[in-house]
């Protein structure tokens, strides 16, 4: 439910502020008071399209805030899904702003989303309608989306089961257009195919070769310097030179020191094991580090053998995926490629196999759905000709028309149009056929009431829907109006007195000229208010006590 709308510097509007109610929120005003720029406000803040006209003459900055309660699990869903917090009182904050270069600015509970991520959300949360928006009723491509919306979880998990078997029939119509399309691109997709699986191939690779090959060529490249720092270490530690004792013979002769140094006192002789000790492992070490030492010779054929092959992994690196693990993966993504394409005709036929059973599930599926569409059909039928009859369309037939297409579509096979004779004597027809703008009003909230129990969105726009009725058709659409109101917030812009009247919240939209400026205001009626404006609709500027008594006898019924 949308509970305030705040709107600074949109076109005539400096500022104003409106708190919503549950039930009927009804917006009146003169023509030109900025009834539409109220709607342009809020259809800006939920994502649609503006232009710099909309920022207010001599500002920088225009900004619209709607506040919804939003409990709706599917609204839960999409904020968690874009990463958009939810509030712990169920409160949902919609920021749109506009500068004057153009450039706007979306926010949702204080988290900047895409234009196009609040469209998706906001389409949850309100639908609009009004005379612009009579197209979508127009359109036959539309009315079996409408339909569906009728027929419940059922339909919803055939339409489900339908989408899977519907992928797999494109995933299978694919992978026959490779096999069976053009005979020359596939041989030279194979020819592509097989230099590349061959070129991998020859160069046997191996999982952690180049890791390997990096640590050996840093040994090889490095051989000289091993040697020499080896022949060092040796000849330091046992064999001595330059006229400096080796390691071991000195550490043997205070060793030796150490021993009688033992025999004398007793407390000398753990230092004398511990030399001893030490002893053993350096010469040890010596010894090992010596025979090491032989091992060791210059390689500059394996140095340039182990280049060349760090070589051929970067260049195969660099065509085919920038690692050793990501090459070895293509190979095998080739390989299956290539054989799919070499094995075309049996596997085709397997194909071919495969879709002839996708398409009998989805056309057990199809046929399922039509029945389920059907048999709501029927019962939809009836419940929006009773609320046009309700509306003073006695004669109004309404009729859901099947027909089957050829091909699968995304929702089966049936095409749906929507069919009515809004007169004794006439012969169903298309809703486009239906030239006056009254009977379209009235289909459409006979469409928007009947549906009103299999939608979630928790409330509705209506823009001036009452164009073309008066007198008694008036009260019947608004009675309407007011009942569905009892099931979602109801917003609606009318002229007409027999519809104001039964608000439950009443707004005037007055314009002011001040200081040379124009500006639109918008007031919120008390009960004595919504009496004199919807006696000012019956009667005009002049509200006479004849005018008010009309008005205080409209706005009472709306009690009964």
């Amino acid at each position: 439910m949308l509970e305030n709308l705040h709107i600074k510097n949109a076109a005539l509007i400096a500022e104003c502020d409106l708190q919503f109610a549950p039930g009927l929120n009804i917006l009146t005003g003169e023509t030109g008071a900025g009834k539409s720029m109220i709607l342009g406000s809020l259809q800006f803040a939920l994502g649609g399209r503006a232009n710099k006209e909309f920022l207010r003459r001599g500002e920088k900055q225009a900004v619209v805030e709607a506040l919804f309660s939003a409990e709706d699990p599917a609204i839960l869903e999409l904020l968690e899904e874009n990463g958009i917090p939810a509030e712990e009182d169920g409160s949902l904050l919609i920021s749109r702003s506009l500068n004057e270069s153009g450039k706007s600015v979306c926010r949702i509970n204080g988290c900047t989303v895409t234009a196009g991520m609040l469209r998706q959300i906001a389409a949850e949360l309100m639908d609009i309608y009004g005379q612009h928006e009579h197209q979508s009723l127009l359109n036959p491509s539309r009315h079996i989306g409408l339909l569906d919306r009728f027929c419940g979880e059922k339909l919803t998990e055939k339409l489900t089961e339908y989408e899977k078997w519907q992928e797999k029939r494109k995933m299978i119509q694919q992978q026959l257009g490779a096999l069976l399309g053009d005979e020359g691109q596939r041989a030279q997709r194979l020819d592509i195919l097989r230099f590349q699986t061959e070129e991998i191939a020859a160069a046997a690779l191996r999982e952690g070769e180049e890791e390997s090959l990096l640590d050996r060529k840093k040994r090889l490249a490095g051989m000289e310097k091993l040697m020499r720092l080896t022949s060092e270490g040796t000849a330091l530690l046992y064999d001595g030179g330059h006229g400096i004792p080796a390691v071991c013979d000195l550490l043997g002769q205070a060793m030796e020191d150490a021993a009688q140094a033992a025999a004398l006192d007793a407390e000398v002789q753990e230092i004398a094991d511990t030399l001893e000790n030490a002893y053993a492992q350096i010469e040890d070490c010596a010894r090992t580090w010596k025979r090491y030492g032989a091992t060791l010779e210059a390689e500059p054929e394996a140095l340039e053998e182990v280049e060349e092959r760090l070589q051929t992994i970067h260049r195969l690196k660099r065509k085919y995926g920038g690692s050793l693990e990501a090459v070895l993966a293509f190979y095998e993504k080739a390989v299956a490629e290539m054989e799919f394409l070499e094995n075309s005709e049996e596997t085709a036929a397997d194909l071919e196999r495969q879709q002839r059973e996708v398409e009998r599930q989805m056309l057990r599926l199809s046929e399922e759905m039509t029945s389920i569409r059907r048999e709501r059909a029927s019962q939809v039928e009836a419940q929006i000709e009773e609320a046009l009859h309700q509306m003073q369309m006695a004669q109004a037939k309404f009729r859901i028309g099947f027909a089957q297409k050829e091909e699968f579509g995304r929702d089966g096979r049936d095409k749906v149009e929507f069919l009515i004779s809004a007169n004794a004597g006439e012969e169903l027809k298309p809703l486009a056929k239906i030239a006056s703008g009254g009977e379209m009003s009235r289909v459409m909230l006979a469409l928007k009431s009947v549906l009103v129990d299999g939608d979630e969105i928790g409330t509705f726009v209506f823009d001036e829907i009452d164009t073309g009725i008066s007198g008694r058709t008036a009260r019947k659409v608004g009675e309407k109006m007011c009942l569905l109101g009892k099931k979602r917030q109801i917003l609606c812009i009318t002229h007409l007195p027999q519809i104001a009247a039964l608000a439950d919240r009443h707004f005037l939209i007055v314009k002011e000229e001040a200081e040379e400026r124009t500006e639109t205001k918008v007031e919120l009626l008390d009960e004595d208010g919504a009496c004199r404006e919807v006696a000012r609709l019956i009667g005009g500027e002049e509200i006479t006590e004849t005018t008010l008594a009309a008005a205080r006898e409209l706005r009472s019924a709306r009690e009964q």
